[in-house]
């Protein structure tokens, strides 16, 4: 029964150029067709994560792990680690496969943030390869001719709210820094699928079936999303002759060879010309797109310093501030199935996102209390605001200690979930942790040269101003727009012991704080915690997780005070815990798996 049940998630893993490599299960594990035959071709470690994920069990290696949110990504990944490589080039190989396969969450098109630590040295970097708004945008880009924000997907859908992707640059960013594999082998996978063809995830179908209106507006994606007006179907097989190119001319260019020539041209005529929605990117905002070292920022949780992304990224900074807020808190005494528990971790987001929407932006732009925000003084001053027994009345941003006056008004953006996370540990002791992103599923629908192009600029407020006082998230010209990607190294000691990331738009920062509680206070290994159902409150209402067992929590928030929303809640954490062992989990509501050896 379980190698039946196994052989149905894989079913689309199956190229028809031979011996698979791998896919995952897609959102509801369904024993959807396929054969043994198809198990048996199929590598043996990755029946094995498979069978682990599905029984609830982590995986282990002695070497080096990668986890990633699609078998075939992982596997080319693997390849690239067992041959000797770093994680940074088996992070090139995972997001040249992810961006063929899993194309409505990340790609080329898009945008990511990188935490690495470097085991020579001991040092922990982040780079920002988040997209930038054009030049010619101005603040009102998203609004109509009477000063009115746009409906989300007016603005959205077509070449409006696309920004100058970061994702290649930081590829070979990564790559210059930290590879020692040679750069062109690591578009081997992709190119190879590209060309021969990979079978349609279940997932995949869903989606585009899902998302088919919005797909059918510009030809060349309706032309691949929907072959003879039809959505992609599961197990369908699908090449992509268009990527396979764009990845050899990236392998023998570099990112130049994408920021310039025939890619950049394409990327440029699809925005500008898109039909009823065209957008300002040029080719001068590609030209000039650099990716940006910035510090880490951290925040200390009981024996831990919890690490990842600063601004333009909320993540670091609301994840640290919820962590910040509990330290004083007993967690551990009242554990998982305790409603105290969750009154305290869903206020604590709450007052974490007051700040989020009130203070957080591209600091190059704007002046931001990034130290402030964590600074465990400050935190301890707001974690007494939980020492109630009910929902909190008011759950407003708070006064951290700010080094320019300014005033800010709250910001409204709407941030979609999609986006994919991947974690890596290599032989040497380095430590990835990478979420990355094309925004809203399928991105602006935009296609150019194989991939799709992002929609992140719809990650800055439409609104300028609320009651005349600027907001901090506001569309600027070259401003990166604030996202809730958190891509996150755990340290203790100075040594790296757990990285973690997910998608998931502005819930990602509940999924990674959740999961790294239930990791810390609860004992959970890594696959435990990140199966453990969600409850996320970010504004107010508290979500819990449709068909699991926070639904039976509902009644006992309710009576706390908190207006209750059972719903799906698709995170796609990949985590890898740093001991002894190496020791990864991958969410099970995603096709991802993790492989180590």
């Amino acid at each position: 029964m379980k190698r039946s049940l196994i052989s149905g998630l894989l079913l689309a893993t199956m190229t028809f150029a031979g011996p698979l490599a791998s896919q995952e299960a897609a959102d509801a594990v369904a024993p959807e067709g396929g054969t043994d035959g198809q198990v048996q071709g199929l590598t043996a470690e990755v029946i094995a994560s498979l069978e682990a994920k599905l029984a609830g069990e982590p995986v282990t290696s002695q070497n080096w792990m990668v986890a990633a949110a699609n078998p075939l990504a992982v596997e080319a990944g693997a390849k690239v680690l067992r041959a000797g490589g770093s994680a940074a080039d088996a992070m090139v190989a995972v997001q040249v496969v992810l961006g063929l396969v899993e194309p409505q969450s990340s790609g080329l098109g898009g945008g990511a943030f990188l935490v690495w630590y470097d085991a020579a040295s001991g040092k922990l970097t982040t780079l920002d390869g988040r997209e930038s708004a054009p030049l010619e945008a101005t603040h009102r880009l998203f609004q109509d001719e009477n000063g009115e924000p746009l409906k989300f997907f007016d603005a959205v859908v077509g070449g409006l709210s696309v920004g100058t992707p970061g994702t290649p640059a930081l590829l070979e960013e990564a790559h210059r820094r930290w590879g020692r594999s040679p750069w062109p082998g690591l578009f081997s996978d992709g190119i190879n699928l590209a060309d021969e063809g990979f079978l349609v995830s279940p997932r995949l179908a869903s989606l585009v079936e899902n998302d088919a209106e919005r797909l059918s507006r510009f030809p060349e994606t309706a032309a691949y999303f929907l072959p003879d007006g039809q959505p992609l179907a599961q197990g369908q097989r699908l090449t992509n002759q268009a990527y396979a190119e764009t990845l050899r001319i990236m392998a023998a260019e570099g990112s130049a060879g994408f920021y310039g020539g025939e890619i950049a041209a394409g990327i440029v005529s699809a925005v500008r010309n898109a039909p009823g929605n065209p957008g300002v990117l040029s080719g001068t905002d590609l030209a000039l797109y650099q990716v940006i070292e910035r510090d880490p920022v951290c925040a200390t949780y009981r024996v831990y310093e919890v690490c990842g992304m600063g601004p333009p990224s909320s993540g670091a900074l609301t994840v640290g501030q919820i962590l910040g807020m509990l330290n004083g808190y007993d967690l551990a005494a009242s554990g998982p199935e305790d409603i105290r528990s969750w009154r305290l971790i869903g206020d604590a987001s709450r007052l974490a996102f007051a700040d989020r929407g009130r203070y957080m932006a591209d600091h190059d732009f704007v002046p931001m209390p990034t130290q402030g925000l964590v600074d465990p003084a400050y935190l301890s001053e707001r974690g007494a605001l939980l020492s109630g027994e009910a929902a909190l009345i008011d759950a407003g941003p708070g006064n951290p200690e700010f080094d320019h006056a300014s005033n800010w008004a709250d910001d409204i953006s709407l941030e979609l979930p999609s986006t994919s996370h991947i974690s890596i540990v290599d032989q040497y002791g380095n430590v990835l942790s990478m979420t990355t992103t094309i925004e809203n599923g399928f991105g602006s629908r935009l296609m150019t040269n194989g991939f799709l192009l992002n929609n992140e600029l719809t990650d800055f407020s439409f609104k300028t101003h609320s009651d005349g006082v600027p907001i901090a998230n506001r569309l600027e010209p070259g401003k990166r727009p604030r996202s809730s990607m958190s891509p996150t190294i755990v340290m203790q000691d100075g040594a790296p012991v757990l990285a973690i990331g997910s998608p998931g738009g502005s819930r990602i920062i509940g999924y990674v704080a959740k999961s790294i509680i239930a990791w810390a206070d609860w004992d959970m290994d890594v696959q435990q915690a990140l199966a453990l159902p969600h409850l996320v409150n970010r504004f107010g209402t508290f979500d819990v997780e449709q068909g699991t067992g926070a639904e039976g929590l509902s009644d006992a928030l309710t009576e706390l005070g908190y207006e209750v929303n059972a719903r799906d809640l698709t995170s796609g954490l990949h985590a890898i815990e740093i001991g002894d062992m190496l020791t990864g989990g991958a969410d099970p509501r995603r096709e991802g798996i993790a492989l180590g050896e």
